[in-house]
């Protein structure tokens, strides 16, 4: 029979990723709903936009390995979409940049290996009170007078997102548009305007293992790699492993 060697599945994005192996975190749940299936993979950089995120393609997806991951998220654009003229320019991404630079990642990847499964999921929604709460909250009466986000800005760029994706045949996840679907999204989901509450590492979690099981990595149907320990004979444990190896 012979080892089974686990695929990969790579989470690369911003904060939201870095923190989701956090309690409650979505890529922790991802970890446990592959468990013993796959390996989940955390490449979340806090801060970075698609501009940054380009240099490090080369290191984390080189062209040459010879084991290229079966599948990636790429969940950029909440860094991106800051506004330019505000506390946080200097993540400000210009929108066809924005679209732009996803392209050269999902293409890089491709190259990287044509049959990993790539999958674009958009920022999601800005509670700009939220943000104007948290900045209080760090820095006082000298916080800022505008939120250095807005949720119909951060909705132009989720649109260019969908709209790559569609281009490319690619499949997405629309998280902007999904979270907004639920009657007091701003708190339910965001813990201050930006990052994710448990509720909202729930639905990224969901609706990212309901992404990959359309696509041919649904858990359930994926291989142990190594045996079960019902298959194990407690007085000759060898037999099994035997087949293994």
């Amino acid at each position: 029979m012979g080892a089974r060697s686990r695929p990969q599945f790579v989470l690369f994005g911003d904060s939201i990723t870095e923190q989701s192996f956090r309690q409650g975190g979505w890529g922790a749940a991802l970890a446990d709903t592959y468990s013993r299936k796959a390996d989940i993979i955390v490449r979340g950089y806090g801060g970075y936009n698609t501009n940054w995120a380009l240099f490090l393609l080369n290191q984390l997806f080189p062209l040459n390995c010879s084991t290229a991951p079966a599948a990636a998220t790429i969940f950029f654009g909440a860094n991106d979409a800051a506004l330019f003229g505000r506390t946080s320019e200097r993540q400000h991404v210009p929108l066809e940049q924005y679209k732009e630079n996803l392209k050269k990642i999902v293409h890089h990847l491709k190259e990287c290996s044509p049959t990993m499964l790539v999958v674009l999921i958009t920022p999601p929604p800005v509670d700009e009170d939220g943000r104007m709460a948290y900045a209080r909250s760090l820095y006082g009466e000298k916080a800022m007078d505008m939120p250095e986000r807005t949720n119909e800005i951060t909705g132009v760029y989720a649109n260019q997102c969908v709209e790559l994706a569609e281009e490319l045949q690619i499949p997405y996840i629309n998280l902007w548009s999904l979270m907004q679907e639920f009657s007091g999204w701003q708190k339910k989901f965001l813990s201050d305007g930006l990052h994710l509450t448990a509720e909202g590492n729930a639905i990224v979690h969901k609706e990212v293992v309901k992404t990959f099981s359309s696509n041919h990595l649904r858990a359930e149907e994926m291989p142990y790699d190594f045996p079960h320990h019902s298959q194990i004979n407690g007085e000759n444990a060898e037999q099994i492993f035997r087949q293994w190896s």
